[in-house]
């Protein structure tokens, strides 16, 4: 049975009287290289520019404001992959509250450093698992241990609410506002807006995207409740769960007109564009809403269409990775195992006739440890043009190379490359 939604306690007006001193109202950009792009008026709302760069702090603030002074003293537990580490961190040195924030041991640096510097000795920080779901197990029996009150990522009411504070700016700011998209992760932003739109502007068509290796609303519609996927893609760590919330299923799933999954090189894609023509720095949640575009593109075309950019926690360390998986999407760069034929000239051969004039050896190693220049050799190409793939591989087959697309095989791809 649906959940009766009219029955939830959750008022987002409130919620934005509550933060207003603290949360910053972001602002609402019209983008007009996504506008003439895809034939729509494009606004962004910019998360990114929040204090704690993510509306996280938005949830996190409203909830720990919330509690009661005896909860207050107790102090509080998360768990999070970094913004609402950061958004909990935040509101613990703001309210003057003791916090311990479990973290995933994959965890970007980065999001590490600026949790400890918004907590700024109010919080301390644990490190555990490999993904959010391990580390949050291990901060609920720490809070059920020391008596502490645990601060839900996106499973909560009061986490909703706040963030539904986001819809209420839009509003304010484009009240003929005829799209919104926004990306999934465990839920809470897609639940806390799409209620309020849909309590107040009911026209409003609300979109949800999701990473392609960690479709998690998807599985609970599908699955008609939440259910715990086995392995997930983490690249798109902010928005990359195992198992949304079950409040979160309950109100996404019954309000959100449509659910798609975006390709993470096509993050990848999004991430180098928003730096490269707006000087935008967005990490890969924060890039998704805008990386769906092109896969709403017919939906939104003559409308006018805010995308959430969640949030611009991205490490600059991620750079090289984030190139390189684009660059693959795009189909510019490809990776072959490559047995020579046994004739002298045979790498030359590839080098001076196979490849293009303006393409490229972006790796060349051989596989084997014994009789090297006998065996295969792994070699990544980047291609000048993506359309010249084909012809590559014509030439390939022309001069008798015996080869292997690794590109093709996921397994192979992820052992060799």
């Amino acid at each position: 049975m649906s959940l009766d939604l009219s029955t939830l306690a959750i008022d987002s007006h409130q919620a934005k009287d509550r933060i207003k001193e603290v949360v910053t109202r972001t602002p609402l950009q019209y983008n007009i290289h996504l506008s003439e792009k895809y034939g729509a008026d494009i606004y962004l709302k910019r998360e990114d520019l929040q204090i704690v760069r993510s509306y996280k702090l938005r949830g996190a603030f409203n909830k720990i404001s919330s509690l009661t002074e005896e909860e207050r003293t107790r102090g509080v537990v998360c768990a999070s992959a970094g913004n609402h580490a950061q958004g909990v961190a935040f509101s613990c040195k703001r309210l003057d509250i003791k916090g311990v924030i479990f973290m995933p041991g994959p965890t970007p640096r980065q999001k590490v450093t600026q949790t400890e510097m918004w907590g700024n000795g109010n919080i301390e920080i644990v490190l555990v698992g490999d993904t959010f779901d391990d580390c949050q197990k291990g901060a609920l029996e720490y809070a059920e241990k020391h008596g502490m009150t645990f601060i839900p990522p996106f499973d909560d009411i009061k986490i909703i609410e706040g963030q539904g504070t986001v819809a209420v700016e839009i509003l304010e700011d484009l009240p003929d506002t005829e799209v919104i998209i926004l990306p999934i992760g465990g839920g809470g932003l897609s639940s806390g807006i799409g209620y309020h739109i849909k309590k107040h502007t009911p026209q409003i068509k609300v979109y949800g995207v999701e990473p392609e290796g960690a479709p998690s609303m998807q599985a609970a519609i599908q699955n008609n409740g939440p259910i715990e996927l086995e392995q997930i893609n983490k690249f798109v760590d902010g928005a990359a769960v195992k198992k949304v919330g079950t409040l979160n299923y309950n109100i996404s799933s019954q309000l959100l007109d449509g659910i798609k999954s975006i390709p993470e090189g096509k993050v990848c894609t999004t991430i180098l564009e928003l730096y490269n023509k707006d000087a935008i720095v967005v990490e890969p949640a924060g890039a998704l809403s805008i990386a769906a575009l092109e896969f709403h593109k017919d939906e939104i075309k003559g409308k006018k269409v805010v995308c959430i950019v969640s949030g611009g926690n991205n490490d600059i360390d991620r750079m090289s990775e984030i190139k390189e998986m684009s660059l693959l999407y795009e189909g510019f760069k490809h990776y072959f195992i490559v047995r020579f034929p046994q004739r002298p000239g045979a790498l030359r051969l590839l080098v001076t006739e196979v490849l293009g004039p303006k393409d490229d050896i972006t790796r060349f190693e051989y596989i084997k440890k014994t009789e090297r220049e006998r065996g295969p050799a792994l070699i990544g190409i980047e291609l000048n043009d993506p359309k010249d793939y084909i012809t590559f591989i014509e030439k390939l087959k022309a001069y008798k190379f015996d080869f292997i697309e690794v590109n093709k095989d996921q397994t192979l791809f992820e052992y060799l490359v």
